[in-house]
């Protein structure tokens, strides 16, 4: 079989090693590698063949998906001495699904250009049963003719495919999620915290939660039809916001129940109290953030697009 027909996989753990097999069983040609060769013996039955380097994935495959823990790993696979940059030829793909930083996605994708060889950052959205079960989220980077040639293999492995940009701009917005998710999760650990102090029933707290915007509310209403539109004027004073993050403070320390997360929003919210901004919707906090950040305000259309 011809390599322009075959895909090559490097990274078979426990995200990679799922990705792989809805592709195996979606019936592309594999040809994978991965550090522990006990990996391959799911793949048996597909036909896939495994071989025992980076190079030789790219040897004989034209398009290679990576997905591999840490970007100097990547890097060393990619642009390392005997990597796959050094095999690929122009009109090749070689597609990165890790998470790394943002300059190691730029590097990347200067190295393969500057070959003829494109480049798409694709971080996976979704944890590793997604992956398993082929109902991934991919956030692509990628030039529109090369996000056309890889979505084949995107649509095999996830539901949810987001093209992004350019390259580069998965990364980005891989982080951005990241940084959301994981510090949703450390604050929803306080919040958990303060109801058990609070001697409060867990079922009933959740019932009242999620019919508000305290959830993932803030984004999906309380932003997108106020402070995303231009609009800060007071609904919910950040004043009000501050006084009630102090009556929550004040009551958790009463309880010695202790909220770091809490006390560093009290402190940021009394930043934006000081430099005037107090009679403001707290949605506004956004804006004040971009200010203090010196970056555009963020606005989006009636129609969902940016303004």
């Amino acid at each position: 079989m011809d390599r322009n027909e075959k895909t090559g996989f490097i990274g078979l753990g426990s995200m990679g090693e799922g990705m792989a097999l809805n592709l195996a069983r979606k019936q592309f040609s594999l040809v994978l590698y991965d550090t522990r060769p006990d990996q391959y013996r799911g793949f048996s039955e597909f036909g896939s063949v495994s071989v025992g380097s980076p190079s030789e994935v790219m040897r004989k495959a034209a398009t290679v998906l990576t997905v591999l823990p840490w970007p100097k790993e990547v890097e060393e696979v990619i642009l390392g001495a005997d990597g796959l940059l050094d095999h690929a030829v122009a009109g090749d793909v070689i597609m990165d699904l890790s998470t790394v930083l943002p300059d190691t996605s730029d590097r990347l994708a200067a190295a393969c250009a500057a070959k003829g060889v494109s480049f798409v950052d694709a971080p996976i959205g979704r944890l590793a049963q997604h992956a398993w079960e082929g109902t991934s989220m991919f956030m692509v980077g990628a030039h529109k003719k090369d996000f056309v040639k890889i979505r084949s293999q995107l649509e095999a492995m996830g539901t949810t495919i987001i093209h992004c940009g350019a390259p580069g701009t998965g990364t980005r917005t891989k982080l951005c999620n990241n940084f959301l998710a994981i510090g949703s999760c450390m604050l929803n650990a306080e919040f958990v915290a303060l109801t058990q102090g609070f001697g409060l029933d867990l079922t009933t707290t959740l019932e009242v939660i999620h019919g508000t915007t305290a959830t993932n509310g803030q984004l999906k209403i309380n932003y997108a039809s106020k402070v995303f539109q231009g609009d800060i004027e007071p609904g919910f004073q950040i004043d009000l916001a501050h006084k009630d993050l102090s009556l929550i403070l004040n009551a958790a320390a009463e309880m010695q129940v202790p909220l770091p997360i809490g006390a560093v929003i009290r402190e940021s919210v009394s930043a934006a109290k000081a430099d005037g901004w107090g009679k403001k919707d707290f949605s506004g906090l956004a804006d004040y953030w971009c200010e203090r950040a010196h970056v555009d305000k963020a606005r989006i259309g009636t129609d969902g697009q940016k303004i």
